[in-house]
């Protein structure tokens, strides 16, 4: 593989720690008081869900997510910046892309009429299943100094 300025592993390290600082800024910009004290998060899904329409969706959430809303909104919340920063350090990355490839596909499902929702969703997705199979964090990584996933 012939590549410009980096080596093909070290553009792999590159796009990896590019999805973790996209992961770190959706938590960033999360408003984490109205996630955690007024539910906002968890209320707005439950609304498109509740609309969904795949039944599967709409049943789904109402198991899963509506008898524990403000579990829910934390798991959300730290999901991200755990997957942000396993992600741009390179630390148990492959468990970080597999997380990080379901999340962008729930989020994918849930919001499947929004077009900016999809197309965000399904680049992360994307570039967390290059990543995962490209096995990215060789280089650049704690994984790969600390001899994990070889």
């Amino acid at each position: 593989m012939q590549t410009i300025w980096l080596d093909g592993a070290e553009w792999l390290a590159v796009l990896r720690i590019g999805l973790g600082l996209w992961w770190l800024e959706s938590w960033r910009h999360k408003d984490r008081r109205g996630w955690f004290e007024r539910g906002t998060g968890i209320a707005w899904a439950a609304d498109i869900a509740g609309k969904h329409r795949w039944g599967v969706v709409r049943t789904g959430f109402q198991r899963v997510v509506a008898p524990r809303p403000k579990l829910i909104a934390y798991v959300v919340v730290y999901a991200e910046l755990a997957l942000g920063l396993g992600l741009v350090t390179g630390f148990l990355t492959p468990v970080a892309l597999a997380a990080g490839l379901l999340l962008n596909l729930l989020y994918l499902t849930l919001m499947i009429h929004d077009w900016a929702e999809q197309g965000q969703n399904a680049m992360m997705a994307l570039i967390s299943l290059v990543a995962l199979f490209a096995m990215a964090w060789q280089t650049w990584s704690l994984d790969a100094a600390f001899g994990l996933f070889l």
